[in-house]
């Protein structure tokens, strides 16, 4: 099989994003990876680590078709704007990590990479230099003109997608309107089927409301809005369970016959999926034009530079994008 192209966004170069990819370079990978990045960042932080990495320069007229060996990495150079120091932030180097994404983005537009994997990036710094910048998902979707993506996290023997994202607790009744949850089941749906190669998606859907809102006595968005909007859905052929109350949802009793979760909120569904699989889980971007993973962590800047870090969600990261781009109908 022929191998594909993928681009590597380290994120935050003040964070973990670097060290990341300069362990992960220890072992060869079965697609040439492509670190879209600053050359020099690398070496310093290299040296700091006591890491012997060979930094491959590749550029959009000299793609590698052939993966890196082993204690190498393609590199993509990417100035950066100012100096950096492990663990402090800069906001003079915040246009420099949307740039990185830019690349990573567009690259995968034009057909140079069969996907893109990001390293943790830092929301406030990049807001405190004048960009408005509300994440990764927001950013590629405007980047690709799509309307609408989904958030899914997923980690061995579960994948949870969310209806609302970063949103206050307030205002997430609100933003829970019927066309809203139509778009984001529909995307679920879909990339389930296309990305994932599962041919009839059964997909397990929270309820809003403590006891899925107990027959209106714990609030009325189950009956108003979330089983009508479900029941139009399943008229189509879709295989939906639901509202159901996401304290027992979690439970293997619905959890064994399920492919997917669809939470109502980032924190009614997050936090079961990071229990059962901190370190080892990936975040997907749903309903864009290509294929984006993450790492499930932050940009841990109290620990850049120090060696002391797991790259196994990186790890994971790596393979759920590899395995989508073989997948991909």
């Amino acid at each position: 099989m022929k191998p594909k192209r993928f681009a590597l966004t380290p994120g935050e170069p003040a964070g973990i994003g670097p060290d990341l990819c300069l362990l992960l370079a220890a072992h060869a990978q079965p697609h040439p990876l492509i670190a879209i990045t600053s050359r020099d960042l690398l070496l310093e932080r290299a040296a700091q680590l006591g890491v012997v990495v060979d930094l491959l320069p590749v550029a959009p007229d000299s793609w590698p078709d052939v993966p890196a060996p082993a204690n190498s990495l393609y590199v993509w150079d990417t100035p950066l704007n100012a100096r950096v120091t492990a663990g402090q932030l800069d906001k003079a180097n915040a246009a420099f990590v949307l740039e990185t994404l830019t690349r990573a983005g567009q690259g995968c537009l034009d057909g140079h990479f069969a996907g893109m994997i990001t390293a943790p990036v830092h929301k406030g710094v990049i807001n405190e230099s004048g960009i408005a910048f509300s994440g990764h998902t927001e950013f590629l979707a405007d980047l690709t003109h799509t309307a609408q993506v989904v958030m899914m996290l997923a980690t061995r023997g579960l994948r949870v997608a969310l209806v609302t994202t970063h949103l206050p607790l307030r205002e997430i009744a609100d933003a829970i309107t019927p066309e809203r949850l139509e778009r984001v089941t529909r995307i679920l749906h879909a990339d389930l089927q296309e990305k994932f190669g599962i041919a009839r998606p059964r997909i397990l859907v929270c309820g809003l409301n403590p006891h899925a809102g107990e027959g209106g006595h714990l609030g009325h968005e189950e009956i108003d809005i979330i089983e009508p909007t479900l029941e139009r859905l399943r008229g189509e052929g879709m295989d939906l369970r639901g509202p159901l109350p996401a304290d027992t949802l979690f439970t293997p009793k619905y959890l064994e016959h399920c492919d997917a979760v669809l939470a109502m909120y980032h924190d009614q569904g997050l936090p079961v999926l990071k229990y059962k699989g901190f370190g080892a889980a990936v975040n997907v971007t749903l309903g864009l034009p290509i294929i984006r993973t993450s790492v499930d962590h932050g940009t841990a800047l109290d620990l850049a530079g120090s060696g002391k870090i797991d790259t196994g969600s990186l790890q994971v990261a790596l393979e759920t994008a590899y395995q989508m781009a073989e997948t991909r109908l």
